[in-house]
């Protein structure tokens, strides 16, 4: 679609609460926002969706075009997206089904909106079914995020989700094998990702924000912000591993992926061990989000 048009669309929905006129009056529209994958500026198209087996889903289409489109693309090097549904805002995982349940989840698609049925007729490639699967960071058990009311609270939710993320990327690790027909290859590939990239953002958001400003207002930390900061670097080059490994994830051996998530769970779990130790006596006392002129907070963000 053109751009002005997509821009018409999105100005619309978020006008009106997700409800739109012309060729999308009264269907089924929701706006993916994707991190581009070599501009990383942030990328948002207004998209069909369709709910199938308790599960949010959008499919590549292109209107039967020869190539994916672009979202598609952007999606499969950061694959955490940010979702706009009515009046709903929330950041999702989007991973691409495979094998039978693609097959499975396509057919279901068609069932309730057969167009992308005649999409796929007009076209050689398989179009991509996309799982939106939404992020609950830091939640319970009950589903329910914890209040927020402190720069502790906030880095415990940061926290809470690398452990969530980490602790499923290894239940698939475990499970994958490679060549699989209906294989967790792509699955895989795609929260490993999305691991990856929420772990660089809150790093760097510490590393940058939270840990000068600590350093500034408490010099005794001094010691312990240089530790924390040494962690960083180790952990993020096991990282980096990982991902130039992800890159060959159907040819590569699982148990050196394994071995790798491994050693990549154990310094975290001690890195975030140690990070609570030392910071949260402090940061319990600085409101989240911040009311004075220090920012320091907002980097705590995953």
């Amino acid at each position: 679609m053109p751009m002005s048009f997509n821009l018409n669309v999105i100005e619309e929905f978020r006008a009106n609460g997700g409800r739109v006129g012309g060729p999308f009056e009264g269907g089924d529209l929701l706006l993916l926002t994707t991190t581009g994958a070599r501009s990383g500026r942030p990328h948002t198209v207004p998209l069909g969706y369709v709910r199938a087996e308790g599960l949010l889903l959008v499919v590549a289409s292109a209107a039967g075009a020869p190539e994916n489109p672009q979202w598609y693309r952007n999606l499969l090097t950061h694959p955490v997206v940010r979702v706009e549904l009515g009046t709903d805002t929330f950041d999702a995982v989007a991973v691409p089904a495979e094998g039978a349940r693609r097959e499975r989840l396509f057919a279901a698609v068609v069932r309730k909106a057969p167009g992308y049925g005649d999409y796929q007729a007009h076209t050689e490639r398989e179009l991509p079914v996309v799982i939106l699967e939404r992020e609950r960071p830091g939640a319970a058990p009950t589903g329910e995020a914890p209040v927020v009311r402190t720069l502790a609270d906030k880095l415990l939710e940061a926290h809470g989700w690398l452990r969530a993320q980490l602790h499923h990327v290894r239940e698939e690790a475990h499970a994958h094998v490679p060549g699989r027909p209906a294989g967790l290859g792509l699955q895989l590939r795609q929260h490993c990702l999305a691991f990856c990239d929420g772990l660089t953002h809150h790093h760097t958001g510490e590393d940058t924000a939270v840990f000068p400003a600590l350093a500034r207002s408490h010099p005794e930390l001094a010691d312990v912000l240089a530790r924390l900061d040494e962690q960083h670097r180790a952990i993020g080059r096991i990282r980096d591993e990982l991902v130039a490994l992800l890159a060959g994830i159907e040819v590569s051996e699982p148990e050196r992926l394994r071995t790798e998530l491994d050693r990549m769970s154990a310094e975290l779990e001690a890195h975030l061990d140690h990070e609570e130790a030392e910071l949260l006596p402090v940061l319990a006392g600085i409101p989240f989000p911040p009311t004075g002129p220090a920012r320091a907070g907002s980097a705590t963000d995953r």
